[in-house]
C-alpha cells in the first residue's frame, strides 16, 4: 500500500453542511475536493437515509454551501458563487423533483445564514452592506455598472474594523428576506448595528443585533412581524455570538440561544438557555452539563428535535466531539451519537438525524441514525478509492501525569512500524487555546503524513483545553505558557521514554496558540531538534491591538496593555528569544487578522538577530484558517515545509537543512510559487 503523502490533499474530498429533510428520508450535504492549486469546488449531493447511492444534486460550478430543505421538502435552498466574478455568494432554489437551479438574489453584500419562513415562500439572510450601497439599493439588487472598491484612505472608527481575510470598510451585517418565487428583497434592520443568523418562529423572525459598539458583547434578540413591519426585543443576551434555535410547536415560541458572561466570556464554557416568549421564563439548559459546545461553524448550532421534545448539541468530550440532546424541561443530557468520533456538523428532523463526521481512518463522511442515535447507517464513503490505497494507521490513546492532573493524548507510529527500530518523534500543540483535538478532524491529513514520512507523532489536549469541564480549561487563567508546557512536556518525556523513540530527535510544531506554545517551548528548554511555529503570536501587546480577539487578553490575562506591559511582556515567547538555541521556522498568512502577522514579524527579526537558524514563510491571499480551508496548493507546501524543516536537522534523515537547500528542493506544490524571487 502507498503511504499517505502531503500532496494526497489534492485526491480526497470533505464533506460539510448536512441538512435532513423534513420527514428524515434525505440528507443533503456538501462535497468539497480541491480543483486546482488555488481553487476548490463544493457542490450540493443528497444521500437517502436508508443508504441507497448519493447522487449530485447541482452543478460542478463555483462554491456551493448552507444546503437548507423547504419546509415541505419540495425544494432545496443553497447559497453558490456560481456565475459571480467577484465571488459574491448569491441565493439559489433547485426543485427537489428534478429542474435547474434558479438564482434568488443578486445583491452586492454576498448572502449567508439562509432560513426558510414557515410557509415556504420567504427565505430570510444575512448580508453585509456598506451605508452608500444601502442608499443606492445595491443591497436589494445591485447594478451591473456598480463595483465595490477599496476605500482610499480607509478611515476607521471601529474597535473591530477586520476580520477573517478582510477590511470590514463601514460594511455591517443586516437581516433580509426574499420573496422566492418573485425575487423581491425587503430590508429587515438597518442603520448602525450588528445582526446575527436568523430564525423563523410560528410567524415571526428572531435575530440577534448589537445596538452598542463591536466592544459590547449585549444582544438585543428581536422579533420581526412582517404583516405589521413591526420589531419587538424579546430578551437580551450576552455572549461573543449568539446562535438562535427557534421551536414553534407549543402556544408560545421558545428560543433556545447560546450565552457566555460578557464581563468574562473566555474562561467559562458556552452555555445555552430557553426563554419562553410571551410567557418570560428563562431555563438554563446546560446548568448541570460541565462541558463546552461546539460551535466551530453554523452546522453545529444548537437544533430542536421533532415537536421541540429535545434540544440537540455538539459538545467535546475527551477526545471527540459527540451529539447530545437536552431535556428542554429538566436539562438532563443524553449522547445520542458518541465515542472518538469528530461531528463536524449535524443536522434534526422528525424521523432522523444527520451527521458529517470523521474518525482515525478517514477525514469525514455523512451518517444517519434515529433521532435517538438507533440504527446508524454510514451514507457516503466519498474516499474509499484513496483509503483503499493508503496505509493508515491507528492511533493509540495515552493517559499520563502532570502533576496532580490526568491527561490525554495520542501517540501514531508510521506505517511497516516496527518496534526495534529507533524514529525521531513530532509533538503537535493545539490552537485555542480553548479548543480539543481528537484522533482525526481537520489534523488527519497533517498527522497521518508525518507518521508516513517516518514520525512518531504525539498530540495531546492539555490545560486550557475544552472537552474535560470547566476547571480544567481555566487552568491556564494568567498563564498559558508555563502551564500549558508542563502538560506537553510531561506527555513528550513520557513517550520519549519508549524505547522505539529518539528523545535527541524529538520536533515541535503548532498553529495559532500551538504556535504560541512552539515558540515559548524553545524559549524555555533546549530538549528539540528543531520547531515551526505556525500563525502564532509571540508578543501579547502587539496581539491585542492588531486582533479582532482582543478580548481573549482581556479575559485569559485580566491585563490590558496600558495597565499591565510588564506582566504581558514576561508572558510573551518573545520575551524569552535570547534563550532560543531550536532551528525555527515561522508559518504565517497576510491576511491573518486573528492572529496578525506584526508579532511573527518581531520573533522572526528577534531570532535573526540571535544567529538561531530560521525562516519566515509568508503565505499570501491566506487568512487563519490556512492549515484548514486554505488554497489547496498552500496547504499542501505548508505540511511539506514542516517536514523538509524537521528532516534536515534529524539524524534519521539524510537531508540538508532546508537553508542550505535550493528554495523549492523537497517541495511539489507551486513549484512557480513567489518565495523563488524572496529576499532573505
Amino acid at each position: 500500500m502507498n503511504r499517505v503523502e502531503a500532496d494526497d490533499y489534492f485526491e480526497f474530498s470533505r464533506l460539510s453542511h448536512p441538512a435532513v429533510s423534513p420527514e428524515g428520508e434525505r440528507v443533503a450535504y456538501v462535497q468539497q475536493t480541491p480543483e486546482s492549486e488555488t481553487d476548490y469546488e463544493a457542490t450540493v449531493y443528497v444521500a437517502p437515509t436508508d443508504g441507497g447511492e448519493p447522487r449530485r444534486f447541482t452543478v460542478e460550478e463555483g462554491v456551493d454551501s448552507e444546503p437548507t430543505w423547504s419546509p415541505s421538502g419540495d425544494r432545496i435552498a443553497f447559497v453558490s458563487t456560481r456565475g459571480a466574478d467577484d465571488e459574491r455568494p448569491q441565493l439559489w432554489v433547485v426543485p427537489t423533483d428534478g429542474g435547474e437551479a434558479e438564482q434568488v438574489t443578486d445583491v452586492v453584500g454576498g448572502v449567508s445564514g439562509i432560513a426558510w419562513g414557515p410557509e415556504g415562500d420567504r427565505i430570510a439572510f444575512l448580508q453585509s452592506v456598506r451605508p452608500g450601497e444601502v442608499e443606492a439599493d445595491h443591497d436589494l439588487a445591485v447594478g451591473e455598472e456598480y463595483e465595490r472598491e477599496d476605500p482610499d484612505p480607509r478611515v476607521i472608527d471601529r474597535h473591530v474594523y477586520r476580520s477573517h481575510e478582510s477590511y470590514s470598510d463601514g460594511a455591517r451585517s443586516h437581516v433580509y428576506t426574499v420573496d422566492v418565487d418573485a425575487g423581491d428583497v425587503e430590508r429587515v434592520t438597518s442603520g448602525e448595528v450588528d445582526c446575527l443568523r436568523p430564525a423563523w418562529g410560528e410567524t415571526d423572525l428572531y435575530y440577534p443585533i448589537r445596538y452598542g459598539s463591536d466592544d459590547d458583547l449585549r444582544w438585543e434578540v428581536e422579533a420581526y412581524d412582517s404583516e405589521s413591519d413591526e420589531t419587538e426585543t424579546v430578551t437580551v443576551v450576552e455572549g461573543w455570538g449568539p446562535t438562535l434555535a427557534v421551536d414553534a410547536s407549543r402556544p408560545h415560541d421558545r428560543i433556545a440561544y447560546t450565552t457566555t458572561p460578557a464581563d468574562d466570556p473566555t474562561l467559562v464554557q458556552t452555555e445555552v438557555e430557553v426563554f419562553t416568549r410571551e410567557v418570560g421564563d428563562v431555563t438554563h439548559l446546560t446548568a448541570d452539563l460541565d462541558r463546552d459546545l461546539e460551535l466551530w461553524n453554523a452546522s453545529h448550532a444548537p437544533e430542536w428535535g421533532p415537536d421541540g421534545d429535545a434540544l440537540y448539541v455538539c459538545t467535546p468530550d475527551e477526545g471527540g466531539y459527540v451529539l447530545r440532546r437536552l431535556d428542554p424541561e429538566t436539562g438532563d443530557d443524553e449522547v445520542v451519537l458518541g465515542g472518538d468520533r469528530h461531528v463536524h456538523g449535524f443536522s434534526v428532523s422528525r424521523d432522523a438525524v444527520g451527521v458529517v463526521q470523521s474518525e482515525w481512518d478517514h477525514p469525514g463522511d455523512v451518517v444517519a441514525a434515529t433521532p435517538g442515535g438507533a440504527e446508524e447507517v454510514q451514507l457516503t464513503r466519498v474516499n474509499a478509492d484513496y483509503l483503499d490505497d493508503r496505509a493508515v494507521r491507528e492511533p493509540e490513546e495515552v493517559r499520563f501525569e502532570s502533576g496532580d492532573t490526568e491527561i490525554q493524548g495520542w501517540v501514531l507510529t508510521p506505517p511497516d512500524f516496527d518496534p526495534d527500530e529507533q524514529y525521531p518523534l513530532a509533538v503537535e500543540i493545539h490552537g485555542g487555546p480553548h479548543r480539543m483535538w481528537s484522533t482525526t478532524g481537520s489534523m488527519w491529513h497533517e498527522f497521518q503524513t508525518l507518521a508516513a514520512r517516518g514520525y512518531v507523532v504525539f498530540w495531546c489536549n492539555p490545560r486550557g483545553s475544552t472537552g474535560y469541564g470547566e476547571e480544567f480549561m481555566t487552568a491556564i487563567e494568567r498563564d498559558w505558557g508555563d502551564v500549558t508546557m508542563q502538560d506537553v512536556m510531561a506527555g513528550t518525556r513520557e513517550v520519549a521514554k519508549r524505547e522505539y523513540v529518539d528523545e535527541d530527535d524529538a520536533f515541535v510544531t503548532g498553529g495559532s496558540f500551538g504556535g504560541f506554545m512552539t515558540a515559548w517551548v524553545v524559549g524555555h528548554t533546549d530538549f528539540f531538534a528543531g520547531a515551526v511555529a505556525q500563525r502564532g503570536v509571540y508578543d501579547l501587546t502587539g496581539f491585542y491591538g492588531s486582533t479582532d480577539a482582543y478580548k481573549l487578553v482581556e479575559g485569559d490575562f485580566r491585563a490590558v496593555p496600558w495597565s499591565d506591559p510588564e506582566f504581558l511582556w514576561d508572558q510573551s515567547p518573545a520575551a524569552y528569544v535570547e534563550y532560543v538555541d531550536t532551528p525555527t521556522l515561522l508559518v504565517h498568512s497576510e491576511q491573518d487578522y486573528r492572529t496578525p502577522a506584526n508579532t511573527a514579524e518581531l520573533f522572526y527579526l528577534s531570532l535573526k538577530k540571535q544567529d538561531v537558524d530560521t525562516r519566515l514563510v509568508r503565505y499570501p491571499r491566506e487568512g487563519h484558517e490556512l492549515s484548514r480551508s486554505g488554497e489547496p496548493g498552500h496547504v499542501v507546501d505548508r505540511i511539506e515545509r514542516i517536514v523538509r524543516w524537521f528532516d534536515g536537522y534529524s539524524s534519521h534523515r539524510d537531508a540538508d537543512p532546508a537553508l542550505d537547500r535550493p528554495r523549492n528542493d523537497g517541495l511539489t506544490a507551486g513549484e512557480e510559487s513567489a518565495d523563488e524571487n524572496d529576499g532573505e
